[in-house]
């Protein structure tokens, strides 16, 4: 597994031309999920799953582990997979590309602690429960899949 990180420009390049392969973590906490407000693009200012890139020879279940423990500061137990999603963003972290595309892959968890640390790609973590707030299409997909976006289920 690349453990490196990936040079601006090669990442901008990446960007540019390829899918990136992600896992997105809807966290099952206290009757809800939670969110976190983005920081960066695409996205900024909108209440989304943590996620992140899988790494090359990274499986799916260790990627999971990796993005819970790097963006919320706990470990999880993986519940769930929900499958795989097409996520296709206007904008990227770079002004002249305009566009970027995840084959995202949904995994419902749940923390192993209750104290969640927010990352530098957020800027707060917060729990949410039904009636959910206007969620983003991506994420709304993701609690109707999981049978969570009428009533808590814990």
């Amino acid at each position: 597994m690349t453990d490196h990180p990936i040079p601006e420009e090669s990442w901008q390049e990446i960007v540019r031309h390829v899918p990136i392969v992600s896992v997105d973590l809807l966290v099952r906490h206290g009757g809800g999920v939670v969110l976190g407000k983005r920081k960066n693009e695409p996205g900024r200012g909108g209440w989304f799953t943590p996620g992140g890139r899988v790494r090359k020879g990274e499986t799916l279940d260790a990627a999971t582990h990796r993005v819970a423990r790097q963006e919320l500061g706990v470990d999880v137990t993986i519940e769930r997979r929900l499958g795989a999603y097409e996520h296709f963003w206007e904008g990227s972290e770079f002004d002249d590309v305009s566009t970027k595309q995840y084959p995202a892959n949904g995994v419902v968890v749940r923390p192993r602690e209750g104290s969640f640390t927010s990352d530098d790609q957020h800027a707060e973590l917060r729990t949410f429960g039904p009636p959910f707030p206007d969620l983003h299409p991506y994420v709304e997909a993701y609690l109707r899949n999981a049978n969570l976006l009428d009533e808590p289920r814990d």
